[in-house]
C-alpha cells in the first residue's frame, strides 16, 4: 500500500514509518504540520512541533518528498469524540492529507501515536473522511519494550526537550536514547 508518513521529528513517527516498510508498505511521501513563523513550539493538543526546523533533513536523508502545512487552527473541539470543526487544528491535517492523496495516490497514513486517544480519534476521523487507512503499529505498545526495541533498531534519537517526570534537563538533554 502507498503510504504517507506523518512525521514530527520524534522517534515514534520515525519508528512507525520503519514498521510500515517492514510490513511491506511503500512510503512515498512525508507530511508535517508546523507552527506559524517565529514560533519554536506550539501549545497544541494534537501536534508535537519541537525541532520542526530539522524536518527538511528527513526528506533529504530518506529521499522522499516532504509536504508541509502551517497550523492555522487551534484546539477547539477538545471533547472525547471529534467531528469536523472549522477552525480546529485537526482540519489542517485534513487539508494536508487531502493534498497528498490527490498528488501521490496514497492509501494509508503512518501515525506514530502510542497512548493518546485524543490524537488517535482525530487521525482516524480525518482518515475516514479521506478514505485512508491509518497505520499505527506503536499503538498501545508497552513503552519499556518499545523503547528497548527502538534503541536496538539503531534509531539515533536525541533528547531535545525534557517535559516529563523523571527526566532532568541537566542530566538528559542532548543525550541519545542509548545514553540515557
Amino acid at each position: 500500500m502507498k503510504v504517507v508518513a506523518l512525521i514530527s521529528g520524534g522517534k515514534d513517527s520515525c519508528y512507525n514509518m520503519m514498521q510500515c516498510v517492514a510490513a511491506g508498505h511503500e512510503v512515498v511521501a512525508l507530511a508535517n504540520l508546523r507552527p506559524t513563523n517565529h514560533k519554536d513550539e506550539l501549545d497544541s493538543y494534537m501536534y508535537q512541533t519541537v525541532g520542526h526546523e530539522a524536518i527538511d533533513l528527513y526528506s533529504e536523508a530518506i529521499g522522499l518528498p516532504l509536504y508541509r502545512r502551517t497550523i492555522q487552527g487551534s484546539s477547539l473541539a477538545i471533547g472525547r469524540d471529534y467531528t469536523k470543526c472549522e477552525g480546529d487544528e485537526v482540519e489542517d491535517l485534513y487539508h494536508l492529507l487531502k493534498l497528498i492523496k490527490e498528488k501521490r495516490g496514497v492509501e494509508g497514513v503512518s501515525v506514530g501515536a502510542i497512548l493518546s486517544d485524543y490524537q488517535r480519534v482525530r487521525v482516524e476521523n480525518v482518515c475516514r473522511r479521506l478514505n485512508l487507512q491509518p497505520l499505527a503499529y506503536l499503538w498501545r505498545r508497552n513503552q519499556e519494550d518499545l523503547l528497548r526495541e527502538i534503541i536496538l533498531s539503531n534509531v539515533q534519537a536525541m533528547i531535545i526537550k525534557v517535559a516529563a517526570f523523571g527526566l532532568d534537563p541537566k542530566k538528559h538533554l542532548g543525550k541519545t536514547l542509548d545514553q540515557v
